[in-house]
């Protein structure tokens, strides 16, 4: 794992159906994302925030809402992921919404093709994101990264990563699912996403659940974790524009952390979907950072 960190923040709500996940950069950065980094080592360094169009606050077209600025946001994204993994360090995109996810992970994509390593992107989300413009209920683009990565999607957003499909679902692995819309349910069974949900958590256990999501890891694996702040628990996180009761424990979650972090793979980060606009005194963001900094390797005892 890089110690060299770079934030990138994104403040933009383009892909949303609430206002409010543009400010979220900010929201990390008060609760102290920075210094705590740095309290455990690592050199960290602020790129400050992205600048892309405005939120028009439109209805969908064709399916999507605001699609020319979702594309000019994921584009801008792509290229400021892609410019720090070139400089050989682990950068950290501060969202914003979870379309941006599209940016992100394809610029990883590209990365991994540059240098020959293999990808596994971690997905830990409440949602599976793998609509389309023919399934979506609502336009909002935030629920279609990950159909997109897969090359299910407008030509402008696949394309970014310069390859079309950016990933195989084979690399992807799903956690914490547990709100997923009648036809999307069926396409993401037709490509075979893996899917840990939390009736597979319930059943099985976190730790069951993560030995097998980061089965596989080598020295040669390229480990991208896009963490959705909704995937946790709307009890702990209520600072999310789509709660969805039932999610992982402030425990589960931890847990889920501290094992990325012993793999020692972990080489980009996303942190999307905070919402201050409906946070309770930064609490969200605040439970975010701890379960980042569980992320680059806090634990409660010295581990061999």
């Amino acid at each position: 794992m890089a110690a060299a960190i770079s934030l990138i923040g994104a403040p933009t709500d383009i892909g949303a159906g609430s206002r409010g996940a543009r400010m979220g950069p900010e929201a990390l950065r008060v609760a102290g994302l920075q210094a705590v980094l740095e309290s455990h080592g690592l050199q960290v360094a602020d790129r400050g925030n992205l600048a892309g169009p405005a939120n028009p606050w439109l209805p969908p077209v064709d399916g999507y809402r605001h699609l020319d600025e979702v594309v000019a946001w994921n584009q801008t994204v792509h290229d400021a992921m892609l410019a720090e993994l070139r400089n050989q360090r682990l950068p950290i995109l501060l969202g914003g919404d979870h379309c941006l996810g599209l940016g992100s992970i394809s610029a990883v994509a590209r990365h991994c093709r540059e240098v020959g390593k293999k990808l596994r992107v971690l997905w830990l989300d409440a949602h599976a994101d793998f609509n389309t413009n023919a399934l979506t209920p609502s336009g909002n683009t935030h629920g279609m990264p990950v159909a997109c990565l897969c090359g299910l999607g407008p030509q402008a957003l696949i394309e970014i990563g310069g390859q079309v499909p950016a990933l195989n679902p084979k690399w992807i692995k799903q956690i914490g699912i547990r709100s997923v819309d009648a036809g999307e349910k069926r396409l993401v069974h037709q490509v075979g996403l893996e899917v840990f949900d939390m009736r597979y958590i319930d059943e099985m256990g976190m730790r069951h659940t993560m030995e097998l999501a980061l089965a596989t890891l080598d020295a040669q694996t390229h480990l991208h974790v896009s963490f959705d702040v909704d995937f946790l628990d709307p009890a702990i996180a209520p600072g999310v524009g789509t709660t969805v009761p039932g999610g992982p424990t402030y425990r589960e979650a931890q847990l889920c952390m501290e094992m990325i972090a012993d793999t020692g793979r972990l080489a980009s980060l996303d942190v999307m979907e905070l919402n201050p606009a409906l946070d309770l005194r930064n609490q969200t963001a605040e439970l975010a950072v701890d379960l980042i900094e569980s992320l680059f390797g806090k634990s409660t005892l010295m581990r061999a």
